[in-house]
């Protein structure tokens, strides 16, 4: 018997699209990585609930609102749902790293939103952190998710980084849907 599905929450920029050192400030700079749309899918019609978890300083630094960024992400579902796919939420954080928020990865105020909105404590349930920097590995560590590196976006560098806790690599979010999808059925 399988074991019982985690949730899946994957950061955004990087992980599922096109990173920017300049920010992705627009529905157009807003571009899939390849195969990220798919495994997305994938994972969803395998029955694992996917949520997003992304910081967007970019709107506390004025490169783009509210709006523009509802936008990507009606971009990033429409192309989901044509592949039959979806996800359960999406929680960002607007503000900048010196705002002294709670959301903000490497802090963990996202996931725990995701917990509240589940009733779930990803301490005691399995969940999965899918990054491709130290700080979603952190952020996701800090609330019980097994914490998971792609080397897509930063991921290459965040590699070598000094981490002194586990986490598990994959080339890119579709080879991790593979594997997941392949140990949980």
């Amino acid at each position: 018997m399988a074991p019982s599905k985690p949730i899946i929450i994957l950061d955004r920029d990087g992980v599922i699209n096109q990173d920017s050192d300049a920010y992705v400030k627009s529905v157009d700079e807003w571009i899939p990585l390849p195969g990220s749309i798919k495994a997305m899918a994938a994972l969803t019609k395998a029955g694992f609930q996917v949520f997003i978890a992304t910081n967007q300083s970019g709107i506390a630094r004025g490169y783009y609102d509210a709006a523009e960024l509802d936008k990507m992400h009606q971009k990033m579902l429409d192309l989901l749902h044509a592949e039959g796919g979806e996800v359960q939420g999406i929680e960002y954080c607007p503000h900048g790293p010196d705002d002294a928020c709670q959301c903000r990865k490497p802090k963990s105020g996202m996931i725990e939103a995701i917990e509240q909105q589940l009733g779930m404590d990803f301490t005691q349930q399995p969940a999965i952190m899918v990054g491709d920097s130290l700080r979603d590995l952190e952020a996701g560590k800090a609330r019980g998710c097994a914490p998971v590196l792609v080397l897509t976006g930063k991921g290459r560098a965040t590699q070598y980084k000094d981490i002194d806790f586990y986490f598990d690599i994959y080339t890119d979010l579709a080879a991790f849907a593979i594997a997941t999808i392949h140990k949980y059925q």
